[in-house]
């Protein structure tokens, strides 16, 4: 046992100081999938990594995704991101709207993080992030990232069609839940530049609970979920490890079940970290070094584009 705490102690303390050197390392990206209230499961994900010294270089979220994704990209500290996760209801994400295009508006959640983010312009944030929509008249993903408003795009993200009225963007296009087109933005995430992708899936495990679907919103999305699952093999291979939280149990529209949630989510995270250390080493391990040949030719890119 004694043996065994000491390569432990060794194993962080070697990670601690490889992590401190940013370009020894692959960088790390963070997708996070669309789950609604079973998306404040990413809560304890992120706190299982930050806790086994896990860094995130970049994040891509849709839906619910976004929203927790967002709000660590902006650097608000994981207590408070768990406050958040604790304190949300449906009130305030939606109220109820005179619109044909949906039963609700999502407008009070744009709201609600614009209060609330430490930065809400992309541009600014201090982790690279990505937010996944769907243009509703093209079917087509709408990747917003790099600038404009991150309370916007979160919004747009969420925007479950048929429940919530969509979202209009400056170039006029009708912008619905990202759930549609990339449930699990596995290749969002790859391109903000991550060597290695850490898919976060709160769907895994389908739907578990007994009883018919309480609410509109829980019929809605249970609905999105059974069309997301072939879509999402592909986006699920795309990934280098897939975290799965146990809440098949927990159905989409249970907000009040947030504390169940995120220790899910911290046991799913924790469970994966030797996994995750180890694709880590293998990738510093590698005889071509692959992730600095590819960060030197995307420099050399972005210098000779610039020229």
């Amino acid at each position: 046992m004694r043996a065994s705490l000491i390569d432990s102690s060794l194993i962080t303390h070697h990670f601690l100081i490889m992590f401190r050197n940013h370009d020894n390392r692959p960088r790390i990206g963070l997708a996070l999938s669309g789950g609604a209230a079973r998306g404040i499961a990413h809560i304890g994900v992120l706190r299982g990594l930050s806790e086994h010294q896990i860094p995130i270089d970049c994040i891509a979220g849709t839906s619910a995704g976004s929203i927790v994704g967002g709000a660590m990209a902006s650097g608000m500290p994981l207590a408070e991101i768990e406050e958040l996760g604790l304190s949300l209801r449906w009130r305030d994400v939606g109220r109820l709207t005179m619109s044909r295009m949906g039963i609700q508006s999502n407008e009070r959640l744009e709201r609600y993080l614009r209060e609330r983010l430490p930065v809400t312009r992309f541009e600014e944030l201090p982790i690279p992030f990505a937010v996944v929509a769907t243009d509703l008249h093209s079917g087509d993903p709408v990747i917003m990232r790099d600038k404009g408003d991150v309370p916007f795009a979160i919004r747009a993200s969420c925007a479950i069609p048929g429940w919530y009225v969509p979202v209009m963007d400056e170039h006029g296009r009708q912008l619905v839940d990202g759930g549609l087109v990339a449930n699990i933005p596995s290749n969002t995430a790859r391109s903000l530049g991550a060597d290695i992708v850490v898919a976060v899936d709160v769907n895994a495990e389908g739907a578990r609970f007994l009883g018919p679907s309480q609410s509109v919103v829980s019929v809605v999305l249970q609905s999105m979920l059974l069309v997301q699952r072939v879509a999402c093999l592909h986006q699920l291979e795309a990934a280098d490890l897939v975290i799965k939280p146990a809440i098949g149990h927990i159905r989409w529209d249970e907000m009040a079940r947030a504390p169940e949630l995120i220790s899910a989510g911290y046991d799913a995270a924790v469970a994966s970290v030797p996994e995750i250390k180890a694709l880590i080493q293998a990738a510093i391990s590698s005889a071509h070094k692959w992730y600095r040949l590819r960060r030197r030719t995307d420099s050399r890119h972005k210098r000779l584009s610039s020229t």
